[in-house]
């Protein structure tokens, strides 16, 4: 080999490395606090919604349905992922004419008189008029607060799909005891989706009662849904922004639009004694990123820690994976969270990316049809404080 090979190979070489090596600082600039000089400093506002002593989450169930080809298939065939929801002919609202002929009206007047009662009567109706019943899951979530002195608090976030799954997770958790003693306080909706919403009626057959959070938002059919599945207690719309509960505790809406028409968010935010922030979410279409920083310029929390994070993150809710999710993956690890619970539209595969990283994901058991210990699944808890 010539001298002039050797030295073109070096040269080669070294201009690859020098290459790599600006793009991997490139990369690693976006990712530092340095690059933040660039940015206009954002005034933060520090509200104070007081604190709490400790959270605790149960996870009633995050499989919204069981099969991600199935539900592609459905949106896919009915027209694409703007269609209304309510015109899928999915459960509940079905009326026979098959997929993309559904409508709240037709579904409706085939089951009102049985709801929130007679849900097991209601379901056989579904069954005979709607698409893919069986892959109808749904997603709720326990919340329990303890005060600073020692009194606990109980809530529900989003109440399932499924008036059959929802049902046999809420009797498995003991959610249906916990409402009908009325010891679960309010529900609260981050969203209109039929995953997160339309298991209404199983909570409402405990306690027609309950008092009632939902983000502004929500379409006419959906504010009819709340009537017709016999809600008698309290309903608050909470508009966009920040809300505060209870000490420790405040809800924000953000107000976005969302596949399948559905619009507005409502994410939770807890501030624990001596640990810091919580944030808890359905489905997070905001964004984790636009979370975690609505939390940094909207709340003042203690020793300015984001210390959990519970819920779907919605990275890659149908488990593809594009280069920009990587992105997502190594924003989040600046954040610092101290103990992290996801599942639902996080993905699986995001889920193992996190573990990967080193992220402090509290994993799962991968029961009750849950799909992975990488998620805290079915079933399984978490706390915080």
């Amino acid at each position: 080999m010539s001298d002039n090979i050797k030295r073109r190979d070096f040269l080669k070489g070294a201009a690859t490395g020098v290459g790599i090596g600006l793009l991997g600082a490139m990369g690693l600039y976006s990712y530092s606090p340095m690059r933040k000089s660039h940015f206009q400093k954002a005034e933060r506002k520090m509200a104070d919604i007081g604190v709490c002593k400790s959270i605790k989450v149960t996870n009633i169930s995050e499989t919204s349905w069981f099969e991600n080809a199935v539900l592609m298939g459905d949106i896919k065939g009915a027209g694409g992922l703007l269609v209304n929801q309510y015109d899928y002919n999915w459960p509940p609202f079905g009326n026979g004419k098959g997929l993309g002929k559904g409508s709240y009206e037709d579904g409706m007047a085939k089951i009102k008189h049985l709801l929130p009662d007679r849900l097991d009567e209601a379901w056989k109706i579904i069954e005979a008029n709607c698409v893919n019943v069986d892959n109808a899951g749904g997603y709720a979530a326990l919340i329990e607060l303890e005060q600073m002195d020692g009194a606990k608090r109980k809530f529900l976030l989003d109440s399932g799909w499924s008036y059959k799954w929802t049902e046999e997770c809420f009797k498995r958790e003991g959610i249906d005891k916990m409402l009908e003693n009325k010891e679960i306080e309010a529900l609260f909706f981050s969203h209109e989706h039929f995953d997160h919403y339309w298991g209404l009626p199983v909570t409402l057959k405990y306690d027609p009662e309950i008092t009632i959070y939902i983000p502004e938002g929500f379409y006419p059919e959906g504010l009819q849904y709340i009537k017709d599945c016999g809600h008698k207690g309290k309903l608050i719309t909470v508009k966009p922004g920040l809300q505060k509960i209870i000490p420790g505790m405040s809800s924000y809406v953000f107000a976005i639009p969302i596949i399948c028409r559905v619009y507005g968010e409502q994410s939770l935010y807890f501030n624990v004694a001596d640990k810091g922030l919580v944030s808890v979410t359905g489905c997070c279409h905001q964004g984790i990123i636009r979370f975690a920083e609505t939390a940094y310029n909207e709340i003042k929390y203690e020793n300015d820690n984001c210390h959990g994070i519970y819920g779907g993150l919605h990275i890659s809710p149908f488990d593809d994976w594009d280069p920009k999710y990587d992105d997502l993956v190594i924003s989040l690890g600046k954040y610092g969270f101290e103990r992290i619970g996801c599942n639902h539209c996080t993905g699986v595969l995001c889920a193992k990316k996190f573990i990967t990283a080193g992220y402090p994901v509290i994993e799962g058991t991968a029961q009750y049809r849950s799909k992975d210990k990488a998620y805290l699944g079915n079933g399984d808890t978490i706390t915080f404080g």
